[in-house]
């Protein structure tokens, strides 16, 4: 349909956006003369798009340049931003996924010879327009659908009970909640449900307001990083094993906020993690690492990664090393 304002095409973007992939689909758009980048798949397509345009605004044209331009988090949470010039492209994204990195200026893109997923950041790196079609999302894989919709209701679950909550965006999460915690169970029944998919979809992007304004997340998130990075499990399976066990934990210090959740999710008067860890069972989705590929020798790595993390650090309940981190894998495995 784009005729000859189709420079070229790029099909070839691995899970958690590896760098070879992005530095090889940069040089790709900079021999084609791209002047805009349109995106049609999930998360990982999403944030290759943000990182072609950071490598074409500073002139990255090898995986190894990137290393001038990740954030770097100490173990004790201090973050270090190197500064990055504008990108060059802007993007236009059509998700076929929730996860709803299109709501973001950030990408995680993983360096594959440390098995690292890294961050890297501009404002200019937010796509300039999302297009959100249920239509699309039909093709997507059930799995992917639904676990990406996890990630979802664990945008909204942690910004709910965040140490630095604010009213707007506990609103929009509450409302996430309302529209995914109805949404996923129905797209399950009846995947042609296209009504159904588009409250995934608006409730995905409600999930984000938080992460615009501000607002920390919490371990799910700060572990779900690494899992992605070093151990390959995909996204939406990260908040899938992690989130319960991640309510559980931070309970004794925010039992209030998590009344919001289960609230939220038509369940007031039950614990927020069994809300949550029944949603995901219901889905048919894992809900244990060793289900998600994760191996017993991976667990003390995974864990000093995590305190590289800066969610880890924003916490609800405080987290002071890998000792803690570990305790939390090994309620998951």
């Amino acid at each position: 349909m784009l005729g000859n304002r189709l420079a070229g095409v790029c099909a070839k973007i691995g899970a958690h956006t590896p760098r070879t992939d992005v530095v090889a689909a940069a040089n790709a758009a900079q021999e084609a003369g791209t002047d805009l980048i349109v995106t049609l798949g999930g998360g990982s397509v999403t944030d290759a798009a943000k990182m072609v345009g950071l490598c074409l605004g500073n002139e990255i044209t090898e995986p190894s340049q990137l290393d001038s331009y990740r954030a770097r988090i100490a173990a004790d949470g201090t973050a270090r931003r190197p500064e990055v010039k504008s990108p060059s492209v802007r993007s236009i994204a059509i998700p076929t996924t929730l996860s709803a990195g299109e709501y973001t200026a950030s990408a995680g893109c993983t360096d594959t010879a440390r098995h690292v997923k890294e961050s890297y950041s501009h404002p200019m790196m937010m796509p300039r327009t999302v297009i959100l079609d249920p239509d699309v999302s039909v093709h997507t894989p059930e799995w992917l659908f639904l676990s990406t919709g996890i990630r979802a209701v664990d945008h909204a679950v942690e910004d709910i009970c965040s140490i630095n909550g604010q009213p707007i965006a506990e609103g929009a999460s509450y409302h996430a909640l309302r529209l995914l915690g109805s949404g996923l169970p129905a797209v399950k029944t009846d995947p042609a449900n296209i009504e159904a998919r588009l409250d995934c979809q608006i409730g995905a992007w409600m999930s984000m307001v938080g992460s615009q304004t501000g607002v920390s997340k919490g371990a799910s998130h700060g572990i779900g990083h690494v899992l992605g990075g070093t151990a390959g499990v995909p996204h939406g399976y990260t908040s899938c094993v992690m989130l319960p066990h991640a309510l559980r934990f931070n309970h004794p210090v925010n039992a209030g906020k998590q009344a919001r959740v289960s609230e939220a999710l038509g369940r007031p008067d039950e614990p927020a993690a069994e809300v949550v860890a029944e949603l995901i069972a219901g889905l048919g989705l894992p809900t244990r690492l060793r289900d998600v590929g994760v191996k017993p020798e991976q667990l003390d790595l995974i864990a000093e990664g995590s305190m590289h993390d800066r969610w880890v650090h924003t916490n609800p309940r405080k987290i002071d090393g890998p000792a803690v981190i570990r305790t939390l894998l090994n309620a998951a495995w």
